[in-house]
């Protein structure tokens, strides 16, 4: 199967994606802000460089893309049917290094909460960002993922 744009357009739209700032992460901050969370942005001292960092409570936070992170059994985590095997090996070694980081945090002292693309796409997880963000934040747990299919 061919691509349904020419590869100029394709890279101009791969340039595009943004890292930081993006608009799924400026929803769970507001949540985070709405719960009465004050932060700090992209810690370049962290491992990963988490997007937000709680440096009281010692949490480190990532909103994943579930495309991009490999999100399991999620409607949005499709591999492209163009350049199968490209894809498949530099999804894998984000994941792996997800992997990593996450490990490297935990060494640390560091919480971790994933927040998946797909909590913030769906309306009804979306309203109840601000008390899952809270309840995980309160909770104690060390590793924490909040999706469309609820807190992990």
């Amino acid at each position: 199967m061919t691509d349904v744009v020419d590869a100029r357009t394709r890279s101009r739209m791969m340039a595009g994606i943004r890292s930081k700032n993006t608009h799924p992460e400026m929803i769970v901050r507001r949540a985070l802000f709405a719960a009465g969370f004050r932060f700090r942005l992209h810690r370049r001292d962290l491992p990963g460089v988490p997007d937000i960092v709680l440096p009281g409570r010692k949490v480190a936070m990532f909103v994943h893309g579930c495309f991009w992170h490999l999100h399991r059994n999620c409607r949005y985590s499709k591999l492209p049917a163009t350049r199968r095997d490209f894809w498949r090996e530099k999804l894998m070694h984000n994941a792996a290094r997800d992997r990593k980081v996450i490990d490297a945090l935990a060494t640390l002292g560091w919480r971790v909460l994933i927040v998946w693309e797909c909590a913030i796409r769906d309306v009804v997880r979306r309203a109840s960002l601000s008390s899952d963000l809270d309840a995980w934040i309160c909770s104690g747990d060390s590793y924490g993922q909040v999706s469309g299919f609820g807190i992990q």
